[in-house]
């Protein structure tokens, strides 16, 4: 028996160039996806791979995945990839396609998310016509999370919150997205296809295709809703799930063409070149001649500053206000500042935390992962993020004393019962003050005038901006006093 060339035959279907070599999400199944046999995400996969790779375009797509089985997808796809919180794709789209002109960036999301809890952002989005194509996986149920009522849920069909089958009169009616949107002016294209057998799946790679054409050439707003077997979470067999898409969610979602109009568009006009940097104070009115009072004092500020802090503690405690105070501080002083707050849903006892970023050049991002200081005013707060704090860093720490399974050597610790010192003053509650005013000698470079500036701003009450003054003060003194007896020591 003769063995087969190279020569006598030709490779006629092989897995996309859109594709990574392997997959990584599982170690021992680097070979293939990992969506539940018969679920339709992995052939949707496959029709956005194959359109990539015929367009060439894999080199300047950009994919946006939501929360979802959707997420999913940057583990497959070999382009730019960026994950996107609940039903927020079509936002970040957005941004994505508008500071980024040439890009092809593509918002792949499923029923729950798109139809539910990101209804605004794909209504908004659409009716603005962005430059993007959303891809719509609609299998009517949330398949992620355990098997809940979606919008696109149909009546009578029973899941874990509709255990008796929707029903009209208590839940409405199926959400028809494609027939919704294309009620509006600006979107291009809208089709609704299904996965229920052959024929359906290949007009819906041709629908696919035309949508993501649409986008290369400029159009606008493209989006194709694609009707999915879900076997898992319907508790069917794959052939008996497919068969449902095409003989039962059909009636409901009729497919077809919603709205075409690829034929009379014409291509976007090109986004304008953003304004440069110096430029955004005389676009914003507060131009440096224009200001009076609390004007950003440059002039008093030299050599560069760039500070990284991380404070935490519990509700109550004034953990955003001292670092709202900090970065209002920066502001005033003419450089450039962020304050990210994060906090649970309580106001008094909820953890609590806050990102400060202040420096004298542009700041890419908000995020402080490795702090030059950390201000934890209790415990768990230390134990949480004391690891984190950048060799060389401080720990301000609100305590007598911090645990010694904490210590590290290549770091700074001012451990002070800052509560008591706040009471010592007339209110528990300038603890938070008092840190600030040890933080700020620390850091040093901002001026006493622009933390004044700050209070004031931050501060409705003038007796409370009275008292934080002082215990801004007695912070300053404290780590002062600390430096005086290590020098002692020393």
């Amino acid at each position: 028996m003769s063995s087969i060339t190279d020569q006598e035959y030709e490779v006629a279907h092989s897995k996309a160039k859109a594709f990574y070599p392997s997959y990584e999400r599982k170690a021992e199944l680097q070979h293939q996806t990992h969506y539940c046999p018969g679920c339709g995400h992995g052939i949707v996969h496959k029709m956005v791979a194959h359109v990539i790779d015929e367009l060439g375009i894999q080199d300047s797509t950009i994919l946006v995945s939501p929360v979802g089985c959707s997420v999913f997808a940057y583990y497959y796809f070999d382009v730019g990839n960026v994950q996107a919180a609940h039903g927020r794709a079509p936002a970040v789209a957005t941004a994505l396609s508008r500071s980024r002109p040439g890009s092809i960036v593509i918002s792949y999301q499923g029923d729950g998310d798109l139809s539910a809890i990101g209804s605004a952002e794909i209504l908004h989005a659409a009716n603005r016509g962005e430059n993007i194509t959303v891809i719509f996986v609609n299998n009517a149920i949330y398949s992620m999370t355990g098997g809940q009522m979606a919008p696109t849920t149909l009546l009578g069909q029973t899941s874990t919150t509709t255990p008796l089958g929707r029903s009209a009169a208590h839940e409405g009616y199926p959400m028809r997205m494609s027939e919704l949107l294309a009620t509006l002016s600006a979107p291009v294209y809208i089709e609704r296809v299904g996965l229920g057998d052959n024929k359906q799946i290949a007009q819906a790679s041709r629908a696919v295709r035309k949508a993501i054409e649409n986008q290369v050439r400029g159009l606008g707003f493209s989006m194709v809703e694609v009707l999915s077997p879900c076997p898992t979470i319907w508790k069917m067999t794959p052939v008996d799930a497919q068969h449902w898409v095409r003989d039962v969610m059909e009636k409901t979602f009729p497919l077809g063409v919603c709205v075409d109009r690829t034929r009379e568009a014409q291509p976007r006009p090109e986004p304008e070149e953003a304004p440069a940097l110096g430029r955004i104070p005389q676009i914003l009115g507060i131009a440096e001649e224009d200001s009076g009072e609390g004007a950003p004092m440059h002039s008093t500020l030299s050599g560069d500053i760039d500070l990284e802090v991380r404070v935490s503690g519990f509700g109550g405690q004034g953990v955003l206000l001292l670092g709202e105070v900090l970065a209002e501080a920066g502001a005033d002083a003419g450089l450039e500042v962020s304050w990210l707050p994060s906090y649970g849903p309580e106001m008094r006892s909820g953890t609590s935390n806050c990102h400060v970023r202040v420096a004298s050049s542009p700041i890419d991002s908000p995020l402080v992962t490795h702090p030059d200081v950390l201000v934890a005013m209790n415990e768990p707060s230390l134990r949480k993020f004391y690891a984190s704090v950048r060799p060389g860093g401080w720990i301000l720490y609100n305590g007598s004393l911090p645990p010694g399974e904490y210590a590290r050597e290549e770091i700074h610790v001012m451990a002070c019962d800052f509560t008591r010192e706040g009471d010592a003053l007339g209110d528990t509650r300038a603890a938070n003050m008092v840190m600030l005013g040890a933080l700020l000698e620390i850091a040093e470079g901002l001026p006493q005038a622009s933390i004044d500036a700050a209070l004031r701003r931050c501060v409705s009450s003038n007796k409370w901006v009275q008292l934080d003054e002082r215990a801004i003060e007695r912070g300053r003194q404290l780590y002062r006093e600390l430096q005086q007896e290590v020098r002692h020591e020393i």
